[in-house]
């Protein structure tokens, strides 16, 4: 099944981790952002109450949560964000160093712990990669995979935010001005060792001359960083692709195909151009949603689709649910279940809270929150002393290029989203204050999106 409502409860990636694993948002779970945030791994996880039932429990990959995992009985992650070339590795524990690619790397040591578990019990496997996180930096057998083609560009790439709010122009995630020389590869990436980096110069090299030779500017310039963007960014995925590919034959080889639940996403969505820019972090839809793909045999209709809102925040307690184990009260998703089976039930949400905390570093994306639905979307942008809110009509203006807030003809909508926002808020135990260190407390005088 595919599921193309999957929403993220905060863009970004560290936040989104611990959401799958504990089935609470971030002001539950205590891990707010990238800058500062440390996973409290004394809490109630999905992985510890499988480990507790019997099974077999390993994380491989990207952790990027500060703490070392617990509930794992095998572990293998990256340092930090990880490397892409070469990488370093903490298997339980101990540094290691592979040679090759990330992804590569990281697929070897998932396989070999497939190899090794004990065939009695079942298992919880956490395959987690690191691609295509920025630098977006390829396989090298993957360079030119594409033949030099051009990519289409989105409508919005030179989007002037015209209509919009000051948190939408004052951001720092702009393709023609943020993406540096590592991300479009006019230089040469780290831990490359020097057979790697003939190949690599043997491909970028030519390439970054020519485009030297050219000396764009204005348009021209950000069109080239976008067709580079995509050729990285798609060549990491190509690596993913060959990955799960990997994953499932050996699942085919062994017999484990019809009694394994395979679940596919990410941490978030990613802008690929729209709005001009790369990263997450917002409630924009581009990176609100979250790809999901779900392979149950004999409970997923294979090649069926679903509109439902689910949501990262309810992994773990479909985790839980399909093995049996008891969901805990804390948990604040939904098991997926019955909407997998097709059966989705009469009071499955039609609503959906976000909140994003980071700022001002990296990419100077206010804070915000706001509840989203299948056709509306209220965002209040607070904290920063310059609070507004913003409406958005999905269907009439599905690339929300302009707030229709305070528009006489939305009148009903904005008062019924308002009122649904309070709601969600106090039903999720939302504090009114956050990390008052980061960005200060709601300015005075302002009004929130409730109204209020």
């Amino acid at each position: 099944m595919r599921l193309d409502r999957c929403l993220v409860t905060n863009s970004i990636c560290g936040p989104s981790r611990a959401t799958v694993l504990t089935g609470k948002y971030s002001h539950k779970n205590g891990f707010y952002n990238n800058t500062n945030s440390r996973f409290d791994g004394s809490q109630i996880t999905a992985p510890k109450l499988l480990q507790a039932a019997g099974y077999q429990t390993a994380m491989i990959g990207k952790w990027h949560l500060e703490t070392e995992p617990t509930g794992f009985d095998f572990w293998q992650i990256l340092p930090g964000q990880g490397q892409y070339y070469n990488p370093p590795m903490i298997r339980n524990g101990e540094k290691v160093k592979l040679a090759g690619y990330v992804t590569d790397s990281i697929t070897d040591a998932t396989l070999d712990w497939l190899k090794q578990r004990d065939e009695s019990k079942p298992f919880l496997l956490m395959l987690q990669q690191k691609a295509p996180h920025r630098e977006w930096e390829p396989a090298l057998r993957d360079l030119g995979f594409d033949q030099d083609r051009r990519y289409d560009e989105p409508p919005t790439l030179f989007d002037d935010y015209a209509v919009r709010g000051i948190a939408e122009r004052d951001q720092q995630m702009t393709i023609a001005q943020k993406m540096n020389d590592k991300d479009l590869k006019l230089v040469a990436p780290g831990g490359l060792n020097p057979e790697q980096r003939k190949t690599w110069e043997a491909y970028y090299g030519p390439r970054n001359a020519a485009f030297q030779q050219q000396k764009l500017t204005g348009k021209e310039l950000t069109s080239w960083k976008y067709q580079r963007y995509m050729h990285d960014y798609l060549a990491c995925v190509k690596s993913l692709d060959d990955s799960v590919g990997r994953v499932l034959k050996y699942l085919d080889y062994e017999g484990l195909a019809e009694n394994t639940i395979v679940m596919y996403s990410s941490d978030q969505g990613f802008f690929l151009g729209e709005h001009g820019w790369f990263d997450k972090r917002w409630i924009f839809e581009e990176s609100l949603r979250a790809p999901l793909l779900v392979r149950w045999p004999g409970v997923t209709k294979p090649g069926s689709t679903s509109r439902d809102i689910v949501s990262n925040l309810d992994f773990a307690e479909t985790f839980l649910d399909a093995a049996g184990v008891p969901i805990p009260a804390e948990m604040q998703g939904r098991s997926l279940l019955p909407v997998l089976a097709g059966q989705t039930p009469a009071d499955w949400r039609k609503s959906f809270y976000y909140h994003y905390y980071e700022y001002p570093q990296p990419h100077h994306v206010r804070p915000h929150y706001g509840v989203v639905t299948d056709r509306f979307k209220l965002v209040q942008f607070y904290g920063t002393g310059e609070d507004y809110t913003e409406l958005f009509d999905l269907q009439k203006d599905p690339q929300e290029m302009k707030s229709v807030f305070d528009a006489p003809a939305y009148a009903a909508t904005q008062k019924e989203l308002q009122a649904e926002l309070v709601r969600l808020r106090n039903e999720l135990q939302v504090p009114d204050q956050i990390f008052p260190e980061l960005f200060g407390g709601r300015a005075k005088g302002k009004k929130d999106a409730s109204g209020e």
